[in-house]
């Protein structure tokens, strides 16, 4: 259930008039967006309109143009040392999946989220608890027997579970999937939304970045419809899902179905 964000907690993220280039190109085009800590929040759009580039400024991967009346808070913060802003953060992305070496079991993949990296290295300090963590979180979501197992011969769903993992031990604000279900099969996408719906019910905030409408699970309110490195509608989910509207931004005649909570193109 969404819980609106109160005076005494800051919202998630508060963006205002944000630009981003990457290299010659504007890729965020004066964005404003404010999410609550606890919202459950979709980011929709074509591939190339700026979603993934808002989670990397978001995740100080990017950063904006100094503009005078832009700015980022996070957390009510608008300066943060970047490990301890992804430990608030938990990020779920195939850029970060594709970081980890193959070799890299389960445990160290879900362990490396402590120290914000791929994996673990020599300078790396293991806390007793830290593996006693790492188990229970994969244990949460289902795959304590890729604890041992190498990334390498682990499926592209059970993969991603132990990023989900990953991005859980060390109890997040909040979770940024960036288009989860690329690379999964029929199966897997079932399997992965499912995880989304539990995770969302449990009471975690959930930043959702998709050009999958069937990626948006019933949990998930509120949609923010992109294009062209803009917002172009945001609001409740009803009001936003609409065949005109989703034409017009994907540039081909859609129209909508509603099932069980989830909306798909026909």
């Amino acid at each position: 259930m969404n819980l609106p964000p109160t005076e005494a907690a800051p919202p998630l993220l508060d963006l205002a008039n944000v630009t981003v280039m990457r290299g010659q190109k504007v890729v965020l085009d004066r964005i404003s967006l404010r999410i609550g800590v606890n919202e459950h929040v979709a980011l929709l759009g074509p591939n190339g309109c700026g979603k993934s580039t808002l989670i990397k400024t978001i995740t100080r991967e990017c950063y904006p143009i100094a503009n005078e009346g832009s700015s980022i808070t996070i957390l009510g913060e608008r300066r943060w040392n970047v490990f301890e802003l992804r430990s608030l953060l938990g990020i779920v992305s195939n850029d970060l999946m594709a970081l980890c070496t193959g070799e890299a079991t389960g445990m160290d993949v879900v362990l490396s989220g402590f120290f914000s990296s791929t994996r673990i290295f020599p300078n790396h300090t293991i806390d007793p608890e830290q593996p006693e963590r790492a188990e229970a979180a994969l244990g949460q979501l289902g795959v304590s027997h890729l604890v041992k197992r190498a990334v390498e011969e682990m499926s592209s769903g059970e993969a991603k579970r132990v990023l989900i993992a990953r991005a859980l031990v060390h109890k997040p604000r909040a979770l940024l999937f960036d288009e989860p279900c690329n690379s999964l099969d029929i199966a897997a996408q079932r399997s992965l939304r499912e995880t989304m719906r539990s995770l969302a019910n449990s009471g975690i905030g959930i930043i959702l970045v998709t050009h999958e409408l069937a990626d948006i699970v019933p949990e998930i309110e509120r949609v923010v419809l992109m294009a062209k490195g803009r917002i172009v509608a945001d609001g409740q989910k009803e009001k936003v899902l609409r065949a005109e509207t989703l034409s017009r931004v994907f540039g081909l005649k859609v129209g909508l179905t509603r099932h069980g909570g989830y909306y798909n193109i026909r």
